[in-house]
């Protein structure tokens, strides 16, 4: 039987030790700072917004959330944003997404300047990121190292498999794995043999957005299995990618869903803010 991969203490764990730094850092006049930019007013990205409210006003962040209305216009969000990379009492931007349909959502992004770019989403850091240079890696990715890393399993030699291939987990992730010298694969839904090639897994990521996508037969005995998937069932509750009970009688370790990879990108949130505040005080 799989051990659980508990999301919720892990992140107690990670908000904690952020809460201790951003103390010190307050004790040499340095207040991290997070601005929040929210356009439009969908129940779940403004859900999102109090929880990393909420986040930030446990560890002692500032936080400050602009709210702008639905019909914003673009040239209006960027001056916005502009203030914002001009305020040295800001050092990280965060623009919830998606953003509303007039908007160019990758222009916004790029607007942010790498170093306040704590979502780890703007071309400069995904560039660095893939380079191997130091940067702001995407908060869920992040997580899910971090899970990986508290199971005890090395990830060096490891055969590692990401299923999905977006910009913000899929490919990061692989990246990550990567700098752990895991050996990657990324499927998607134009690859063969997808279930022959997840039971070769030794650390299986799955990040595809479809309830119940992996059987527990496409689960390799003693695998790590991280579930990002976070599905809306028509039962009202929330379902991972992965069949949790089928891939906890294979696995050695599995996270769930809630409870898992949501909770951690938030802590990864909260640790990129006081390092982007760190980097501006110079400590």
């Amino acid at each position: 039987m799989a051990q659980i991969i508990d999301g919720k203490a892990l992140a107690a764990k990670v908000k904690a030790k952020v809460t201790s730094q951003v103390q010190a850092l307050q004790a040499q006049g340095v207040r991290p700072c997070l601005a929040v930019l929210l356009a439009g007013d969908t129940p779940a990205s403004a859900a999102y917004v109090r929880g990393k409210e909420k986040d930030c006003a446990e560890c002692g962040i500032e936080s400050r959330v602009l709210r702008l209305p639905e019909q914003v216009a673009q040239s209006e969000l960027l001056a916005v944003l502009e203030s914002l990379a001009a305020d040295p009492a800001v050092h990280g931007i965060l623009v919830q997404l998606p953003l509303p349909a007039q908007i160019d959502e990758q222009t916004v992004i790029n607007a942010i300047p790498p170093e306040k770019d704590v979502d780890g989403f703007t071309a400069e850091n995904v560039g660095r990121l893939m380079i191997g240079e130091d940067c702001f890696a995407p908060c869920t990715p992040a997580g899910v190292i971090e899970m990986i890393r508290s199971t005890g399993v090395p990830m060096a030699g490891r055969r590692a498999v990401v299923l999905g291939r977006s910009n913000i987990v899929g490919k990061p992730a692989a990246l990550l794995l990567l700098r752990e010298n895991a050996t990657v694969t990324i499927c998607h839904s134009r690859t063969e043999d997808l279930a022959e090639i997840c039971r070769q897994a030794d650390i299986l990521v799955a990040a595809v957005g479809r309830a119940g996508f992996v059987p527990g037969d496409m689960v390799k005995p003693g695998a790590v299995v991280i579930d990002v998937g976070i599905n809306r069932g028509a039962d009202g509750k929330l379902h991972g990618d992965v069949d949790f009970a089928a891939a906890c009688e294979t696995a050695a370790f599995v996270s769930p869903v809630p409870g898992g990879v949501g909770l951690m990108t938030r802590a990864m949130l909260l640790v990129n803010t006081l390092r982007a505040a760190r980097r501006a005080a110079g400590v």
